[in-house]
């Protein structure tokens, strides 16, 4: 096993003749930032191990004790934009093979973890965020500890809630998905489990200890039955937060107000009128209205129309509509901006455009919806071929 690797892969021995897959984001400098060859190196091994009857599920965990995954690997994508705005073929989406590339395949990893046939238990432990929930969002089994903060921040950047977001913020509580697309807030442990983000809490400490119960658990050859005795496991180290409900939900008939107005110019209207007294009792909600405030008016549209469209879609299809919206991005001013100024000039002052709401032209949308392709040409076109989703019913 090569140490340097970004991610690495190894097996523990378990009961019965099987193995338990290891992998893990091995890139601690960057917050285990997800790159391309990381999501080249997940995919293979993924495929590798669910064709190997001998490993019974996979643990997948990252270095270090900051992040699980704290987002994309945005400096690529960043030089890519920049080189794409400077070509003569900058009006051409597809031209940018780099965002498509990458996309493609990050789009396609994460289907790859959602539908997998065996348990596939996620570590979601410090920093999760952007490219990291979605790893995580699609994995059977999903820990979070007591330092675990989730986040989709891409309005700070110019982007989307990508990555399936549009799947599985359509499907939490009341308007909360909505609320944490255009805010960007993070949630701790007890909140990820209430928007159903996460499926146990457990002490980071128990880890050494859940793995050792998981290596002697009776696996069998049915991955159903392997689904059971993840669960039976994780059960019994599961330390449910205390009953103080997390920011999110101790705000949730208050975000449902703010977020249940006609249109979206009204509800970031209310969001960003929420009174001050409360905003000074609840720093968590005072962030939250800061970054809307503060963030890109594109990604707020663009985050509002595709939960809207993405109501009544099958997971295949919302990742190949995320696909055509994340390269319309790619193209456009707000996302290599919003990298500028977070990461690369880091003044922290993105100029975007169009500034607000209210400058925004009906046809300045329209880019982010144009079929690219026939749906027989589309690069994810294969997904949801024999979509089942079956782990969740497991």
């Amino acid at each position: 096993m090569n140490d340097a690797a970004p991610v690495l892969f190894h097996t523990l021995p378990a009961t019965n003749g099987m193995q338990i897959g290891i992998a893990t984001l091995n890139a601690e400098k960057t917050l285990n930032a997800l790159s391309k060859q990381m999501v080249q190196l997940l995919g293979t091994q993924l495929h590798a191990w669910d064709a190997n009857s001998s490993i019974a599920m996979v643990v997948l965990q990252a270095a270090g004790d900051k992040a699980f995954c704290a987002g994309g690997d945005l400096q690529n994508l960043y030089t890519s934009m920049r080189e794409h705005h400077a070509s003569d073929k900058k009006d051409d989406l597809l031209a940018n093979a780099y965002a498509l590339d990458f996309f493609e395949q990050e789009y396609r990893l994460d289907y790859q973890i959602h539908t997998y046939r065996k348990p596939i238990l996620c570590w979601g432990h410090g920093i999760v965020m952007g490219g990291g929930i979605g790893l995580m969002a699609g994995a059977s089994h999903r820990v979070v500890t007591e330092k675990s903060r989730l986040a989709m921040p891409e309005i700070a950047i110019g982007l989307f809630p990508d990555v399936g977001g549009t799947w599985f913020l359509n499907r939490m509580p009341g308007k909360l998905g909505l609320f944490l697309a255009l805010t960007g807030a993070s949630i701790n442990a007890s909140d990820a489990l209430f928007v159903k983000l996460a499926d146990v809490a457990l002490p980071h400490a128990s880890k050494a200890d859940v793995l050792a119960a998981l290596q002697a658990a009776a696996w069998s050859s049915q991955a159903h039955q392997n689904h059971q005795r993840v669960n039976q496991v994780l059960q019994q180290f599961s330390a449910l937060p205390s009953d103080t409900a997390g920011p999110l939900r101790a705000n949730f008939d208050l975000i449902n107000r703010l977020c249940s107005a006609a249109d979206l110019p009204a509800i970031v209207a209310q969001i960003l009128a929420v009174d001050t007294v409360q905003q000074e009792e609840h720093p968590w909600l005072q962030k939250a209205v800061s970054n809307l405030q503060k963030g890109s008016p594109t990604s707020a549209w663009l985050a509002h129309a595709l939960q809207e469209r993405g109501k009544h879609l099958s997971l295949a299809e919302i990742f190949r509509m995320e696909l055509v919206a994340a390269l319309a991005c790619a193209q456009g001013h707000d996302f290599a901006e919003g990298i500028r100024a977070l990461i690369v000039d880091k003044d922290q002052k993105p100029q975007w455009l169009p500034g607000s709401l209210h400058e925004m032209q009906p046809q300045d949308g329209e880019r982010y919806f144009t079929h690219l392709w026939t749906a027989e040409q589309h690069p994810l076109r294969d997904l949801g071929a024999s979509e089942s989703l079956q782990k969740r019913a497991a």
